[in-house]
């Protein structure tokens, strides 16, 4: 190459620098904040928190560059979660991300503007915090975690695991209206199954263990565990309980089957918080989160640990086996 020539694309190349340098820095970095429920130390937790930022680089943001995530974990404080919502709107978040429990409720107190994307919500509706599924209104959207419905469900597939089990607790939460809703659906399923059903509520503070053991002296006794955050926070020692007193147990989640439980049928709770992504790129692209329709769950897990199966002396059809997406042995 001629000296001239060098010297030529050499100035163009340097004069380029500088455009590329500032148009990094001209970027604008987005901000997303998460407000979780749960405790950051938490396999579950981290895996939901990695699902989001997963989708957020497929749909072609890059984190560190032009988007960053603050994630707040208020582990089961409600005093907490309020502050760390507050926070979050104060850190100039462009959207909010809702995790499971009171954390919707917690943004919705903090802010009626900045977008708030449910990853796993609960009766959106009935809670107040949407207008309707298909046209939500205001700041909020996203996507829920289960129908009332799945409810009846964790009955039958009791009975079908356990068919001599003819009483039934029902470990809720002794607040709310979402633990109510699933105990309705589960007594409309419980008289044509010839079952028994006893509530078994759970508080933050509350005495579990006495609440578990109280129930389990009863004969031809199970448990059903709905959906509610106490139980998560409380699952290693509900497990537990159901295995001293032998008691068999269907859960609403997945993890609960890999802590020891029996069995569980719900939703792919990470696939939310990917699918939330999507919701969140679409937002910072100029959509309003009133416009988009809160979506239901695309996928449910049935899960079953045959070593706990066995531990309680239980055969497992070999037809609830082949409808099984996960088995633990």
């Amino acid at each position: 190459m001629k000296r001239r020539e060098f010297i030529s694309l050499f100035g163009g190349a340097a004069a380029a620098w500088p455009l590329a340098a500032r148009a990094q820095q001209s970027e604008r970095m987005r901000r997303i904040g998460v407000l979780m429920y749960s405790t950051p130390d938490e396999p579950e937790s981290q895996a939901r928190i990695t699902a989001l930022a997963q989708g957020l680089q497929q749909a072609g943001w890059t984190i560190g560059r032009n988007i960053r995530i603050d994630t707040r974990w208020s582990s089961g404080d409600v005093a907490r979660l309020r502050g760390d919502a507050a926070q979050l709107v104060a850190l100039g978040s462009d959207v909010l991300v809702a995790g499971v429990g009171p954390t919707t409720a917690a943004l919705q107190q903090a802010t009626r503007t900045v977008p708030i994307v449910m990853a796993q919500g609960v009766d959106p509706v009935g809670g107040g915090f949407i207008k309707s599924l298909a046209r939500p209104g205001g700041n909020t959207t996203g996507f829920t975690q289960f129908e009332f419905t799945l409810a009846a469900k964790w009955l039958e597939l009791l009975k079908e695991i356990a068919p001599q089990v003819a009483r039934v607790g029902v470990i809720r939460e002794a607040i709310g209206q979402v633990g109510v809703a699933q105990w309705a659906v589960i007594g409309a399923a419980a008289s044509p199954l010839g079952v028994e059903l006893s509530p078994v509520d759970l508080h933050v503070a509350g005495d579990t263990e006495g609440a578990v053991s109280e129930f389990a002296r009863g004969p031809n006794s199970g448990l059903i565990v709905v959906v509610g955050t106490v139980a998560t926070i409380q699952r290693e020692l509900i497990v537990t309980l159901a295995a001293r007193h032998r008691l068999p147990a269907v859960y609403p989640y997945r993890f609960f089957v890999e802590a020891g439980g029996l069995m569980s049928y719900g939703p792919d709770l990470i696939d939310g918080y990917r699918r939330a992504a999507a919701y969140i790129d679409r937002i910072l692209k100029g959509e309003k989160p009133g416009d988009l329709p809160v979506q239901a769950p695309t996928k449910y897990v049935l899960a079953i640990n045959l070593k706990t199966a066995n531990a309680l002396g239980l055969e497992v059809p070999a037809t609830l086996l082949a409808r099984a997406d996960e088995v633990i042995e």
